[in-house]
């Protein structure tokens, strides 16, 4: 066994003690004070085993997924490899949805009663209950919004109004909705990695992307959309800066972004991840100006129809402590929400962050070969009186990018991309707005960690790790969402 394996697996036995404690310390804490709010700390969730018409489909695609997962994404064409990943996500998240029935499984998981098709009526005149949706978010407010609605911008429940409005109403429809799209953030992973790594380890992260433990809760909950939206936000931005159609692609980052921002006030932290695709790029600044036109669009008509951002999440603040939120203890909730990372990205994810940080050790290794500043570019050459003389198309700017340096390896990129995403997620625990529940409010940033898996060797016994946590947590609880 070699040395770095044995490094992954202490990782990984690491990570379950923080799960087995993080368990141990909540029950005590529920049963002493019950101030958690949870069934089955640390997660929303209740002991239930069961099995339901999912589950055949489930191990079925979980034994695919780990038997001819690796090889596929290796030999696929670049594009087929999208379309099956994008589909063989879905599978495993029907799949598991299906686990609790069509009814409890998709059916009704939005139509809960702090979920947002309870609201759906309300939304008749959209810009009128858009310029009063901020007298509503208080829990002492008259027709006070339930908690799902009042939690997030409009831009959320308006998804399922115009669901409605077409006619597909209801909660199959919206789960489905939710399962359909949410499934394709795993492409869009792929495509940002491809376009600031390289497709290599695209194509070792692919398998990890679809047969993620966070499908439990990407079927059913909007949280599922959430991280969609935010993954081809970063895609977008990822092939802007990289040169593929700049103008066209910065703007549709800029505009997922801000509609980002008006699904979810947490899902700001993608700045952050924004920011490091911008330090990876070569082209970094040419897409900034399409990008900053797109993410006005949407701020722009929702306060044109009279929804104040600031305003609502101010009053946002004062409802989460109005609720569970202000009761639920910072001190467990700070670390335990760790621990239920630990189960929506799953072992492997535990060993491939092990590895992002021991490629980021070497960052400042690398940065030191960085050229002279008086050294010939990259695609120029020097003529018999020195001067810089371009060779093709190769023409770099003067100073370059510290990603383009040869210490930058592709590995070392996505290592930048990873730990990006756990930043944003780290800022997230320590704001204190996320005690709880973070299964499904984090999965926009797991999807990212899960690229980290390209770093493992051995692909085959991870997945199988990945997918018995899945079917285990399927199988043994009842999940909140």
């Amino acid at each position: 066994m070699t040395r770095d394996l044995l490094r992954d697996l202490y990782a990984t036995v690491a990570a379950a003690l923080l799960v087995v404690t993080a368990a141990l310390v909540g029950t005590a804490i529920e049963r002493e004070h019950g101030t958690l709010h949870v069934g089955w700390p640390p997660l929303y969730a209740n002991w239930g085993p069961h099995v339901g018409p999912g589950t055949p489909a489930a191990l079925v695609v979980a034994v695919g997924v780990v038997a001819y997962g690796p090889r596929v994404a290796a030999r696929l064409p670049w594009r087929a490899l999208l379309g099956a990943a994008w589909g063989t996500a879905m599978a495993w998240t029907w799949s598991l949805a299906l686990i609790d029935g069509w009814q409890r499984g998709v059916a009704v998981r939005l139509t809960t009663k702090y979920e947002y098709l309870q609201v759906i009526d309300r939304f008749h005149d959209i810009p009128a209950t858009l310029r009063d949706f901020t007298g509503h978010i208080l829990i002492h407010s008259p027709d006070h919004w339930p908690a799902h609605v009042a939690g997030h911008p409009p831009a959320a429940t308006v998804t399922f109004v115009l669901l409605d409005r077409v006619g597909l109403g209801g909660g199959g429809w919206a789960g489905a909705f939710c399962i359909t799209v949410g499934a394709s953030a795993c492409v869009a992973v792929l495509i940002a990695v491809r376009a600031l790594a390289d497709e290599a380890l695209a194509r070792r992260a692919a398998p990890f992307l679809v047969l993620a433990p966070a499908a439990v809760w990407m079927g059913t909950s909007a949280d599922g959309y959430f991280a969609a939206v935010a993954a081809w936000t970063i895609a977008c931005l990822a092939l802007a800066v990289t040169g593929h159609r700049p103008r066209l692609t910065g703007f549709a980052s800029g505009l997922l972004f801000g509609l980002t921002c008006y699904l979810s006030y947490g899902l700001t932290l993608f700045a952050v991840i924004a920011g490091a695709v911008l330090l990876l790029g070569p082209r970094r600044t040419r897409p900034l100006p399409y990008a900053l036109a797109g993410v006005a669009v949407v701020p722009v008509v929702f306060t044109l129809a009279g929804f104040n951002w600031w305003e609502a999440y101010r009053l946002l603040v004062e409802r989460y402590y109005e609720g569970a939120g202000g009761i639920r203890p910072y001190g467990y909730w700070v670390w335990a929400n760790l621990a239920c990372t630990v189960l929506i990205v799953g072992p492997a994810t535990v060993a491939g962050l092990r590895r992002t940080g021991a490629a980021l050790s070497q960052l400042p290794t690398r940065l030191k070969a960085r050229p002279p500043r008086d050294a010939p570019l990259p695609g120029r050459t020097r003529d018999r009186h020195g001067a810089s003389a371009r060779t093709g198309s190769a023409l770099r700017r003067r100073v370059l990018p510290w990603a383009d340096m040869p210490g930058a390896s592709a590995e070392l990129r996505l290592a930048v991309l990873v730990a990006a995403a756990f930043a944003a997620l780290l800022i997230a625990d320590l704001s204190g707005m996320s005690k709880a529940e973070t299964e499904r409010i984090w999965l926009p940033f797991a999807m990212w960690l899960l690229a980290s898996c390209a770093f493992l060797t051995r692909p085959r016994s991870w997945l199988a790790a990945q997918a018995a946590l899945a079917l285990l947590l399927n199988h043994l609880l009842l999940t909140g969402w």
